[in-house]
Order: C-alpha cells, then sequence, then structure tokens
C-alpha cells in the first residue's frame, strides 16, 4: 500500500520544479525525479525525439531536456497554481511566450516523480 504524501509536501515539489527550471539547472531539476521515470509530451517528437512523446529513464530524460534547453534560451515558468492528490502533483504554469500548461508529476513512496506528463491547451 502506497503511502499518502503531505499536501504541503507535494505542493512544495510543485514550486521547486518551477524554481529549478528558472535556474535553468537541469541537475537540479532532475534530482526530484525517480531513475525509472517516464515523462510524456507531445515536445518531445518536436525536439526530434522519440516519435511516440515519451522518453523512459533519466538519462534520456536528461538528453531530451539539454537539447530542449538549448532551443529555449528565454525559458521561464510563471506559476499559476498548484493541485495536489495523495501520490500527484499538478503544476499549473505560463511559460515565457505566456502558453498555459499544466504539467502531471505523479510521485512514488520515496517522493520522487516517476511519471510526469506535460499537458498542453487544444487551440
Amino acid at each position: 500500500m502506497s503511502q499518502h504524501h503531505q499536501p504541503s509536501s507535494l505542493a512544495a515539489l510543485g514550486r521547486t520544479w518551477v524554481e529549478a527550471w528558472n535556474a535553468r539547472d537541469l541537475e537540479r531539476v532532475l534530482t526530484l525525479y525517480d531513475e525509472d521515470v517516464v515523462m510524456t509530451s507531445d515536445r518531445i517528437p518536436m525536439v526530434g525525439f522519440d516519435a511516440s512523446g515519451t522518453v523512459r529513464g533519466k538519462d534520456a530524460l536528461r538528453a531530451y531536456w539539454s537539447k530542449a534547453l538549448a532551443l529555449l534560451p528565454e525559458l521561464h515558468f510563471s506559476l499559476i497554481d498548484v493541485f495536489v492528490s495523495p501520490d500527484s502533483v499538478v503544476v499549473f504554469y505560463a511559460n515565457e511566450r505566456g502558453t498555459k500548461i499544466c504539467e502531471y508529476l505523479r510521485v512514488n513512496d520515496a517522493g520522487l516523480i516517476v511519471q510526469g506528463s506535460a499537458n498542453h491547451l487544444l487551440h
């Protein structure tokens, strides 16, 4: 049975996630993730990574984000809200272009992110 995380610790994780991105500190971002993380985003194929839109494992995630960061010198996230459940946090934020995004982050018992999904509005 999974332990339930305190809502305050999950909210703090969401805020730390945004701060680490805004510092452009990829290793700090990656410390929040489990080695076996699975990340899904429609941006993954757009930067020439896996056509399925999914990367698996921290090394693949590091490679994808290194490439993505290089393409986004202006990257900046503005936190709007953080939503929590017993085992996940959704970070609702706007990027440097003003696009609003919801990032779903599911955590394991150790409080590390095991699943991430970037959810974008349909335009």
